[in-house]
């Protein structure tokens, strides 16, 4: 498995901070959050996209992902939604990035599968992914793994197990590694009080079965990304984003196969 570190766990710190906590933290990639706030959105020009790319490649570092926020099941119009995730797969191939984040905001998976075959000849054509996490109402490897299978266009469209949700939700990981082996590209460590406070904490002081699921990822073989998300931004009373890095480095040493 490889580390990244997702920078919504620095808000306010630009990006030349957020490669420093990377490179000091032993990863490997940066997973970057896609918003105004944080320089990284759809809206750079040429110039700005090319030196994003080469600050993080220039540290010896890869995005492992843009963590984008279309809602590829959101209810409405196809048109918005189709547009704003080709805008942000294109910004993904500028950045060298292998894949954008979406999250499912509707829970009709025949409105998101429409849509992400929508994209699939884009996406194919650089060489991309759309990683569905496991979210709001799609929370468990289940909800999206049927998600997938109805888009029917794997090489273009996977899934980001996101530990927390489908747990909190009431799946188990070994519920939700078997629903999303096949379609599993990327993967998100956290840990937090409890299915019931999210708040987070650092990795083994909470109650997300991190064990249990690294175990299962390690024994399916998985070698992808596994990104902390680190919720400073929306809980900005916790920890900087580095003094919990050294867990999840951790916790990649210890269930890479």
């Amino acid at each position: 498995m490889r580390l990244a570190v997702s920078t919504l766990g620095l808000p306010g710190e630009g990006l030349g901070r957020a490669i420093e906590i990377a490179t000091a933290g032993g990863c490997e990639g940066l997973e970057l959050r896609l918003h105004p706030e944080t320089g990284v959105h759809s809206g750079l020009d040429a110039a700005e996209r090319r030196a994003v790319r080469e600050r993080v490649e220039g540290a010896g570092l890869e995005i492992s992902a843009l963590a984008g926020y279309v809602g590829i099941c959101e209810p409405g119009p196809d048109e918005p939604v189709v547009g704003a995730l080709l805008a942000d797969l294109r910004l993904a191939a500028d950045l060298g990035a292998p894949g954008v984040r979406v999250f499912p905001r509707g829970d009709d998976p025949a409105v998101g599968a429409r849509r992400l075959r929508a994209v699939s000849g884009t996406a194919g054509a650089l060489g991309l992914r759309v990683l569905v996490e496991t979210h709001d109402a799609m929370a468990t490897g289940a909800a999206v793994a049927a998600l997938l299978a109805e888009a029917g266009c794997p090489e273009t469209a996977g899934a980001l197990w996101d530990l927390l949700h489908p747990w909190r939700n009431g799946e188990p990981p070994a519920d939700s590694l078997a629903a999303l082996g096949p379609h599993l590209v990327y993967v998100q460590v956290k840990d937090a009080v409890s299915a019931h406070d999210t708040t987070p904490v650092p990795l083994w002081t909470g109650s997300v079965p991190l064990d249990e699921a690294g175990g299962l990822l390690r024994g399916a073989g998985y070698d992808g990304w596994v990104s902390l998300e680190w919720e400073r931004t929306w809980y900005p009373q916790v920890a900087p984003v580095e003094e919990i890095l050294p867990g999840a480095a951790d916790w990649v040493r210890r269930f890479t196969a």
